[in-house]
């Protein structure tokens, strides 16, 4: 038996190999294999707990492993080349999480396997006409970036091969459960500045990107699948909305599509309702169930499928169970889950919060289950009948809710203190769940009023209790019953916010409603609304998608029947702060590369996994601070641009080339060719001397421009060699007037008379002689085959600038910067915060920029795919030479391979022009970087 110091013990990026399980005696013991799929079903009324296994989950899982190892035989050009770049670790920043990887391709062998890899699998259906397809992932598992890959995967193959119409949708319709969801999802739109395929890298290429942007993509609420209520105009009442006028209503411009395929995220909420199923209101509303959205949310994608077709559907949850009536929620468990990744795996991988629940205490224990009172407060008798009734909010809390919130506040006062030593912003914010809105109400006078033991969270401005009836209002843009005091209860949080004043006036405009929604929205977020609450009150659960990261206590205050209502209201504190690393040595001598843990500390919610932390043990220490990384406004004139290039082509043309110290001079003379000329009237042979007139091409120098000569120059020559070059036309022009110009400018043409050679004098020459030396010039031309490197530019962003760095966060170290126009250089290593030393003090710089979120990036062929390089520095040096610098420790092939695609990117660039002078240069030790800034610093 182990009593571990942290419960991660898997990589996040690489397939699960060992997990916990729990003995009878709840201690933990380590099996060196990954988890089974399956669900736990625990019973806290008996105090029984048993595992079901997911035997189609377990036995698919197998079959996709083998498809894998063997390459992925069936599927099309297209999805390989998805699946390779969606496993290639250095094409993004962060890889993705191996459920993630395990999720789409669970869903694509699902389509294009071979039909062998699928013999004697069958997926259940939900009752309706069309297929359901879920995946099981735990909260904080990544659900988002697996539909950015679903649709990435389905459009682009349905662009490609449109015949294959049965497999692949171009149009796609998101269904999420609330305004929240829907606005984190708005990232799915690949039109906006802010999407996941961009952010997470997830086309292979610029040109499939590009494709990318033909998808029609629509994110609605499951309301807009409500139908209409009739319609009365005067005596005339409207008839019921036809299923053609509820299909163009709900989905717009997809209307015009058939086949289309649905992604239901936090799918829980959509099931059939069995006819056999003998549920109550308000049992369902004690497991937090919704009959009414369940039951519209499907009926309305059945007039869809109706009216145009639904392809098939594909969940997403980390909760998929639909209510039976039986006192344990799960047994209605989704038949079609296809993939699982549930909590258990996704907290022995570090993707989450650690949830720690009371084990024991020194009191009492509960007379039933032998637990400490604390792990399941509603349940002991002192607080349900007091809690049950509806109760006025000057009532005392019942004693053992108050010994509760003394004990979790201590906790909770020694975080905050430790963040604030840490440097966060935001303080951490205890969050509790309880049974009803009295019980909220009470519990919010218990803080406002000074009656909690620690006077940190007396604090009215720092506490928020969300009302369950405005936020809900608020969720489907209704409003909600006017109520004075609870408006200015929000706006007096708003206006106790350190956020500048300009954005306290535009939320003080705000309805009650989308203030409540952006300060829940906000609960943790730098320089909003809700960036400074610390004390969360709320009847339900809160919305889905609410991604507070600083949730560290939670405290249950209603009954739990099941361990889904468990995981759904833990679920809300699982979002880790920070994403750090360690190495860690195991029990096995190896040593991994696992998230460093973070703690989510729990009371009342009788989660059956929990972390024992023995006795005496060390507090957790809090998660590294984050630095606000910011380009700065004010110092637009440290501003570095950069040609974004997609990539260098080199381009094979013909060419035409002279050997110029095998052309002979040509000579022109003067007294050959007439300049001026004198004339006068005559008569008979005779001239009248007196009226001379004189004609002297000298006296029209506009007629004589070097540019039209140049070019008649060039289309007399054009005229003798068209037939014979095999180029274009446009082509041989150009170069045509190039050679032209070279020769007018050289010496090999000579002019005896100095009085000739005056430019105009010498343009009036060149002008009477254009045949002469087109000739001359054509016998020594020849035609010749010359490489030449080409830009292609990103047509989106042609053109990169630290001006356009969004404002990101970091726990990395970083160095506050006076020549950079972004506010921080961020070091990955020791020697990147000295190089960053060196240009801060050098004179030789004038302006620097660590490339971090800039964006600026070489592209490398290596081993037949394509990859990404991030060189390290931009540096404009006081020459006005701009040098791109990487330091690099030790050298290899692929970073050959890489500098040899910036050495071409800097060559195309300067040849193309118009960008600067560019250079570039790699450091492979500290000392080197002064003697290559010099180095550079003395080129012109």
């Amino acid at each position: 038996m182990i009593s571990p110091k942290s419960l991660i013990l898997n990589s996040p990026f690489d397939p699960p190999t060992r997990h916990w399980e729990q003995s009878a005696d709840r201690t933990l013991k380590l099996v060196p294999a990954r988890r089974s799929a399956g669900y736990e079903l625990y019973d806290v009324r008996n105090n029984t707990r048993r595992v079901e296994r997911l035997d189609l989950v377990n036995a698919i899982r197998g079959r996709v492993d083998d498809w894998r190892a063997e390459g992925y035989p069936g599927v099309t050009s297209v999805t390989r080349r998805l699946l390779e770049h969606w496993h290639d670790h250095s094409a993004r920043q962060h890889p993705f999480y191996y459920c993630q990887l395990e999720a789409i391709e669970t869903l694509i062998w699902l389509i294009e396997a071979a039909p062998s890899y699928r013999q004697g699998i069958h997926i259940p259906g939900d009752g309706g006409p069309w297929q359901r397809l879920c995946c099981k992932m735990a909260t904080g598992s990544g659900k988002t970036t697996v539909m950015a890959m679903i649709i990435a995967w389905q459009v682009l193959n349905a662009l490609t091969y449109p015949k294959r119409n049965q497999d692949f949708a171009r149009a796609i319709f998101l269904v999420a459960p609330g305004l929240t969801v829907k606005n984190r999802l708005r990232v799915l739109y690949p039109s906006e500045p802010d999407n996941d395929y961009d952010a997470f890298q997830i086309c292979p290429s610029e040109a499939l990107r590009q494709r990318l942007n033909q998808a029609e993509i629509l994110v609605e609420n499951w309301h807009s699948l409500m139908p209409l209520k009739g319609a009365q105009r005067s005596v005339v009442r409207k008839g019921l909305e036809s299923d053609e006028a509820f299909t163009r209503r709900v989905l717009g411009k997809l209307s015009n599509y058939k086949d289309i395929l649905i992604i239901n995220d936090e799918a829980h909420h959509a099931y059939r309702v069995p006819a056999e199923a003998k549920i109550s209101k308000k049992q369902a509303a004690e497991q937090g169930i919704d009959l009414d959205e369940a039951t519209r949310w499907i009926e309305g994608l059945d007039r869809l499928h109706k009216t145009r077709r639904i392809l098939r559907c594909f969940d997403l949850s980390a909760t998929p169970f639909a209510p039976t009536g039986k006192a344990s929620t799960e047994a209605g468990l989704f038949g079609w889950i296809v993939s699982d990744f549930g909590l258990n795996d996704a907290i022995e991988a570090g993707l989450v919060k650690t949830p720690r629940v009371v084990i024991r205490d020194d009191a009492l224990p509960d007379a039933k289950t032998y637990r400490s009172k604390l792990y399941h407060i509603y349940r002991d008798p002192s607080v349900s009948e007091d809690f049950n009734p509806k109760a006025e909010p000057h009532q005392p809390l019942p004693k053992l809710v108050q010994d509760a919130y003394t004990l979790l506040g201590a906790d909770w006062r020694a975080a905050r203190q430790n963040w604030r030593d840490a440097g966060h912003v935001s303080p951490p914010v205890m969050l509790t769940v309880c049974n009803r809105t009295e019980t909220a109400a009470r519990i919010e006078r218990y803080f406002r009023q000074g009656d909690a033991h620690w006077p940190e969270l007396h604090d009215p401005k720092r506490l928020l209790r969300v009302d369950s009836r405005v936020l809900e209002k608020a969720e489907i843009g209704e409003n909600a019953v006017a109520d004075k005091d609870y408006e200015e209860t929000l706006t007096g949080i708003v206006m106790a916010a350190a956020i500048p004043e300009t954005r306290q006036e535009q939320l003080r405009t705000l309805k009650k409603e989308d203030l409540l929604r952006e300060l829940v929205d906000s609960v943790g977020k730098r320089g909003r609304a809700g960036q400074d609450l610390q004390n969360v009150i709320s009847v339900a659960m809160l919305s889905e998608g609410w991604d507070a990261r600083n949730v560290t206590h939670i405290m249950g205050l209603r009954a739990f029947t099941s361990q889904l209502l468990c995981e759904q209201v833990i679920g809300r504190g699982l979002r880790r702060v920070a994403h750090d690393m360690e190495d860690v040595t195991g029990e096995d001598g190896v040593t991994r590369r696992l998230f460093m843990p973070e703690y989510v500390n729990v009371f009342g919610v009788p989660l059956s996994i929990f972390q024992d932390v023995g006795d005496g043990g060390e507090p957790p220490p809090p998660p590294k601070s984050s630095v606000q990384v910011e380009s700065l406004p004010e110092r637009n004139d440290l501003e570095i641009r950069w040609p974004n290039l997609l990539r260098v082509e080199t381009v094979v043309r013909p060419e035409l080339a002279i050997d110029w110290t095998a052309v002979e001079p040509l000579t022109l003379n003067p007294a050959e060719t007439i300049i001026s000329a004198d004339i006068a009237p005559a008569l008979g042979g005779a001239t009248d001397l007196s009226k001379v007139h004189v004609i002297d091409l000298e006296q029209l120098p506009e007629g004589f421009r070097l540019q039209r000569l140049t070019f008649l120059a060039a289309r007399k020559a054009f005229a003798e060699m068209a037939g014979s070059f095999h180029g274009t036309s446009d082509y041989l022009t150009l170069q045509l007037i190039r050679l032209v110009e070279q020769f007018f400018d050289s010496d090999r043409l000579e002019i005896p008379s100095l009085f000739h050679r005056e430019p105009l004098r010498k343009r009036i020459l060149f002008a009477l002689n254009i045949d002469v030396i087109v000739q001359h010039l054509l016998r020594h031309v020849r035609e010749q085959n010359a490489e030449r490197l080409e830009p292609v530019f990103d047509e989106e962003a042609p053109i990169g600038s630290t001006r356009e760095m969004r404002t990101w966060y970091t726990t990395k170290p970083v160095t506050p910067t006076t020549k950079s126009q972004i506010s921080h250089a961020i070091s990955d290593s020791t020697w990147e915060h000295y190089t960053a030393n060196v240009l801060e003090t050098s004179d030789v710089v004038s302006a620097y920029a660590k490339n971090d979120h800039l964006g600026f990036q070489v592209f490398y062929l290596w081993n037949g795919s394509r990859r990404r390089f991030v060189p390290d520095y931009l540096i404009r040096l006081r020459n006005g030479l701009m040098l791109i610098l990487e330091i690099k420790g030790q050298d290899s092939e692929q970073n050959k391979a890489k500098r040899a695609a910036l050495d071409a990117w800097v060559r195309t660039v300067n040849a193309k022009g118009g960008f600067g002078n560019w250079c570039w240069d790699v450091a492979f030790e500290a000392a080197a970087v002064h003697d290559i800034l010099a180095r550079h610093a003395g080129e012109s």
